[in-house]
């Protein structure tokens, strides 16, 4: 029982060890958006929103301000008359004065609430230009590990090759110690096996080289025994809707100049506040008492600032041009986009076809080299007339893997295209 528990503890460690030394590619999606450098602003343009949409409703908070003042003036108001029995004595050129103002908001004509809501649209369109970067490193992604997909299967067929010609030569030196074959013949069949080594070690560094590329990208260790899982083939038969982070940029950047026309509204309607200025100085509010007291003043203001109605006009249309400008872009980018999805749809259609006439033209080529190999192992055939044959099948086996991996690259490309 101790030696069956063991097992099972093996059995599950290596099952899982395995589940960790794969990868997906919407696993390396998602871990290239959280390494990349730049999500890390969209934690600091949330909080550079709360403090900003914060700061403008502080509007509403009672407006203090403490002042100080000390004056020497070089005539003061005086009464030029004089009274039997009465003494009005002239106020002193030396005058001080310390006082606080304040003021409460009543009403500001909607300015606050226009300003909060362009501080939350500027967050918008700023947390919409990095999703725009951010949908970029996918596409990075897309071509490095499909870069890595091609190469596994163009090594898979490496190997087969490999493996073809290391019978062959076994047979025909066998054949060639016994006195059938030429020594031409099986040196041609050894420097191949070479010439195919030399291709693998290629491959090899260059998969290598990608695995590294990736694993510095999604920040993950990965390594020559990673599996990198192939997606399946998506289906793809009509143009599918545009749903692009740009869009939703256009549509943030529309509604930030709607806010700012709220805000050239706000600047022409009537302002009400209150307000209390409350101090100790010499001479108070009672200009005929030459003495330091305390005094106060309190009431309602109403302000209309009429001389906003000359710029009005000019920034309503300064408005309606940006957003014609906004329109203009999201043509433009709508366009370009419809374009590229048609391309990507024929270049689909194209690979799919390509691939059906592979797999006829693979069921040939390998009818025709077994063929080949028949011959070479009986003498009838010369190791360079097989080695041609042998290449054709390959060549027709990696036009296939390239064409199979190009579809796939194409079908997540589009879907990265369409945004969907």
């Amino acid at each position: 029982m101790k030696n069956l528990s063991l097992i099972i503890m093996l059995l599950v460690s290596f099952g899982f060890a395995k589940a960790q030394n794969q990868i997906t590619l919407e696993e390396c999606y998602s871990k290239a958006r959280e390494n990349y450098p730049l999500i890390k602003q969209k934690e600091y343009i949330a909080q550079s929103k709360e403090y900003s949409v914060s700061n403008v409703w502080k509007g509403y908070f009672p407006q203090v301000t403490i002042n100080g003042q000390a004056t020497y003036q070089s005539d003061v108001t005086s009464i030029p008359i004089s009274l039997p029995g009465i003494k009005i004595e002239s106020l002193t050129k030396d005058q001080y004065k310390a006082y606080a103002d304040v003021s409460q908001v009543i009403y500001d004509g909607g300015m606050m609430s226009s300003q909060a809501d362009i501080q939350n649209s500027l967050a918008e369109v700023d947390d919409q230009k990095l999703e725009i970067e951010l949908l970029k490193v996918k596409e990075r992604v897309n071509q490095i590990y499909f870069g890595i997909l091609l190469l596994d299967e163009q090594l898979k067929q490496i190997k087969l090759v490999k493996k073809d010609l290391n019978e062959s030569l076994s047979k025909l030196t066998a054949s060639f110690n016994n006195g059938v074959a030429t020594k031409t013949n099986v040196d041609a069949l050894k420097a191949e096996v070479l010439n195919t080594e030399q291709k693998y070690i290629e491959m090899i560094s260059s998969r290598k080289a990608y695995i590294n590329m990736l694993s510095l990208l999604i920040n993950v260790s990965l390594d020559e025994s990673t599996e990198f899982v192939q997606p399946q083939e998506l289906i793809i038969i009509s143009q599918e809707e545009i749903n692009r982070p740009e869009l939703k940029l256009y549509s943030y950047q529309q509604n930030m100049i709607e806010n700012q026309n709220g805000l050239t509204f706000s600047k022409i309607l009537p302002k009400a506040s209150l307000f209390f200025q409350g101090g100790y100085g010499k001479p108070t509010l009672n200009m005929l008492d030459n003495q330091f007291d305390l005094y106060y003043i309190t009431g309602a203001k109403l302000s209309w600032p009429l001389s906003n109605l000359y710029t009005q006009g000019n920034e309503k249309e300064i408005n309606e041009l940006n957003k014609k400008i906004i329109d203009s872009q999201k043509e433009t980018f709508l366009l370009n986009t419809n374009v590229s999805i048609k391309q990507q749809l024929i270049e689909i259609n194209k690979l799919r076809e390509l691939i059906k006439v592979d797999k006829e033209i693979i069921e040939l080529r390998t009818s025709i080299k077994d063929a080949a190999k028949s011959q070479l192992e009986n003498g009838v055939l010369t190791s360079s007339d097989f080695i041609r044959e042998l290449n054709s099948e390959d060549s027709a086996k990696q036009n296939m893997a390239i064409h199979t991996i190009q579809l796939l690259l194409t079908q997540y490309n589009y879907k990265i295209t369409t945004g969907n």
